[in-house]
C-alpha cells in the first residue's frame, strides 16, 4: 500500500514508538479493505461499510475533560467543562503509548475547515480501520502534495481497546476523552463511537478561533445558486430541522453540522456529512437516503438482513442514534469549496412542543443573542425512555456540550458579526401548533418551507408585523402562501385562555434559564431578555 506522509513527521518524531504495522492515509479503498479483513464490520449493499459500535452508540458527555493547566485556566468554563489534572493525564498518556505498543493503528492527517488561512490540522491516529474511514469523510482530506509537509497542529490518539482506571487517571469510568491544549493532544478511550473523533475537532476550534475573531458555529449553511455571498446559517438542535431545511435543492449546500464565521464570510469545517438514519426515506430526503447504499459510506448502529443486507430504517433496536457517514461531494447540491459569504440571513430553529412560538419571528440582534444563549427546544414523548411529557431543553450557543469557552464569549461574537453585515434574523418553530403535544399538531413542513423561502428571498421584510405579547419579537401577520391564522398561535388554540396559561409558563422558563447570564451581558441585551 502506497505511504502518503510527510517523510519527516511520523508517529516516532511524536514519541509513539513500538507500533506493529502502521498505516498513513489510506484511502477509502484500503481502509475498507483492512476494515473487513480485521472482522471490524460487513461489506454493504453498493459497498457501504455496516458497523456496530458495541455499547456506546452514542456520545460520552459525561467522560469528557479538559485538562487545568495555567494556559487556560481562565478561559475555560469550568461549569461546562470537567477539569483533569495535567498529572493524570500524562498517566493516562503513558499507559495509553504502553497499550499500543505492538498493535497496528491507522493514521489520517486531515485539515479541520474549509478556509485555509484559519484551518486546523490535525492527525488522527486510530486502532480501527474504519474510524480512519469515519473522520477522512468528516474533516477535510488534503491533496497529496499537501501531506507532503503535513505537520499536525493537534493530535488525536483514539484507543477503543484501552479501558481507563478512574483512580488512577482521574476520570469517571472507563471511558475517557480528555483535551490537552498544552499538549495540543486528545486521548480517547474505551468507546468505539466515531463520533467523538468529529466532535473533538469543533471543541478545539470552538477554543481556537475566537481568538482571532472567528465566530464557531453548530449550524448547517447554504447560499443562493451562483451566488455564495447571499448566505444563510441555521442552528438548531436535534430534531429541529437542522439538516433537512437547509438541504434545500434550490440553493447550494455548504455544510449541515459546523461552520465558522470569519472576516471574509462563513466557511465549513467538515468535508462531509453524518447524518441521522432514522425513519430516513427516499421520498423525503432522497440522495442522504441515496448515500447509505453509495461506495465508502459508514453505516452505524443499523438493523440489516444478514442474508440481503437490507438496511431497516424503522428499527431502533439498537439505538434511535442510528447514523451514516459520507463525503459533501455525495450530495449533488454540495458546494465545491465550502465557503460563503457573510451571512445575509441567521435562522434559529426550534421545536416548541408546547405550541406557544410562532411558525417564524424577526428577532434585533439583542433578540437574537438572547435566544443564541438560550438555546431553546424540547423533548417530546418517545425520544427517550422515561419522557412522558414535553421537557424544555435549554443547551446555550445550540451545542452547549461543546463549548469549552463561556457562552457569552460566542454570544457577543454573533452579535458583534449580525450587526456588522446586517443580517437579518429569524427564529423558526418547527414545533406544535393548535395546542402542545398530544393536542395540537406538527407545524406544517409546507408552512415552514414557504415562510423560510420568504425569509431568505427578502420579501418577508416587506410585509406587516406585529409585536408579539410574550417575547417581545416581531411576527408577519400575513404571508403569501401560509395561513394568516397559523401565524398567530393563540388563534390556532381552541381554548385561548389555555394558549395564554400555556405562554406564560413558557416565558417562565425562558426567564428561569436566562437568570444565569445577566450579569455578563450588555444593557441592549438585557433589555431584551424576558421578565
Amino acid at each position: 500500500m502506497t505511504t502518503r506522509v510527510n517523510p519527516n513527521c511520523r508517529l516516532e518524531d511524536q514519541g509513539i514508538e513500538g507500533l506493529g504495522q502502521v498505516y498513513y492515509n489510506l484511502l477509502e479503498p484500503a481502509l475498507i479493505t483492512e476494515a473487513v479483513s480485521r472482522g471490524e464490520g460487513r461489506l454493504g449493499l453498493g459497498g457501504a461499510f455496516l458497523v456496530s459500535t458495541g455499547s456506546h452508540t452514542g456520545r460520552s458527555p459525561k467522560d469528557k475533560f479538559v485538562v487545568r493547566t495555567p494556559s487556560v485556566e481562565n478561559t475555560i468554563w469550568w461549569d461546562n467543562n470537567k477539569p483533569m489534572s495535567p498529572e493524570a493525564f500524562d498517566l493516562l498518556h503513558a499507559d495509553m503509548l504502553a497499550h499500543m505498543k505492538g498493535r497496528d493503528y491507522f493514521v489520517q492527517d486531515l485539515f479541520g475547515g474549509a478556509d485555509a488561512e484559519n484551518r486546523l490540522d490535525v492527525r488522527v491516529v486510530t486502532e480501527l480501520a474504519w474510524h480512519g474511514l469515519f473522520i477522512r469523510h468528516l474533516l477535510r482530506r488534503p491533496e497529496a502534495s499537501e501531506l507532503a509537509t503535513f505537520t499536525p497542529d493537534f493530535t488525536i490518539i483514539n484507543c477503543p481497546g484501552f479501558k481507563a482506571d478512574p483512580a488512577r487517571h482521574g476520570c469517571r469510568s472507563e471511558t475517557v476523552i480528555a483535551l490537552n491544549f498544552d499538549k495540543k493532544l486528545i486521548l480517547i478511550a474505551n468507546t468505539a463511537y466515531a463520533g467523538e473523533n468529529k466532535k473533538s475537532v469543533f471543541t478545539l476550534l470552538n477554543y481556537l478561533l475566537p481568538e482571532k475573531g472567528i465566530m464557531p458555529m453548530h449550524c448547517s449553511a447554504n447560499h443562493a445558486p451562483g451566488d455564495p455571498d447571499d448566505a444563510a446559517v441555521f442552528f438548531g438542535l436535534s430534531g429541529t430541522g437542522k439538516t433537512t431545511l437547509s438541504a434545500d435543492p434550490s440553493r447550494v449546500l455548504i455544510g449541515d453540522d459546523e461552520h465558522g464565521w470569519s472576516d471574509k464570510g462563513i466557511f465549513n469545517f467538515e468535508g462531509g456529512c453524518y447524518a441521522k438514519t432514522i425513519n430516513l426515506s427516499p421520498k423525503a430526503e432522497p440522495e442522504i437516503y441515496a448515500t447509505t447504499s453509495r461506495f465508502g459510506t459508514v453505516i452505524e448502529n443499523m438493523v440489516f438482513d444478514a442474508d440481503t443486507l437490507e438496511l431497516d430504517f424503522e428499527d431502533n433496536s439498537i439505538t434511535d442514534n442510528m447514523r451514516c457517514a459520507y463525503p459533501l461531494d455525495a450530495i449533488s447540491n454540495a458546494s465545491a469549496t465550502s465557503l460563503g459569504g457573510h451571512p445575509k440571513n441567521v435562522i434559529m430553529l426550534t421545536c416548541d412542543a408546547y405550541g406557544v412560538l410562532p411558525p417564524i419571528a424577526r428577532l434585533t440582534p439583542a433578540q437574537a443573542m438572547y435566544h443564541f444563549l438560550s438555546g431553546f427546544t424540547s423533548k417530546t414523548p418517545g425520544t427517550e425512555v422515561g419522557v412522558t411529557e414535553p421537557i424544555p431543553t435549554f443547551s446555550t450557543c445550540f451545542g452547549a456540550p461543546f463549548m469549552p469557552r463561556r457562552p457569552e464569549v460566542y454570544g457577543k461574537l454573533l452579535q458583534q458579526k449580525i450587526a456588522q453585515h446586517g443580517a437579518s434574523c429569524w427564529l423558526v418553530n418547527t414545533g406544535w401548533t393548535g395546542g402542545a403535544f398530544g393536542t395540537g399538531k406538527r407545524m406544517p413542513i409546507a408552512a415552514t418551507r414557504a415562510l423560510l423561502a420568504a425569509a431568505l428571498d427578502g420579501s418577508l421584510n416587506g410585509v406587516q408585523f406585529r409585536k408579539d405579547p410574550n417575547f417581545g419579537f416581531e411576527v408577519p401577520v400575513s404571508v403569501p402562501g401560509v395561513e394568516d391564522r397559523l401565524l398567530d398561535p393563540r388563534q390556532t388554540w381552541a381554548d385561548p385562555a389555555a394558549y395564554d396559561a400555556q405562554a406564560k409558563k413558557l416565558v417562565q422558563m425562558f426567564c428561569d434559564n436566562f437568570a444565569q447570564y445577566l450579569d455578563a451581558i450588555d444593557d441592549e441585551v438585557r433589555a431584551a431578555a424576558i421578565g
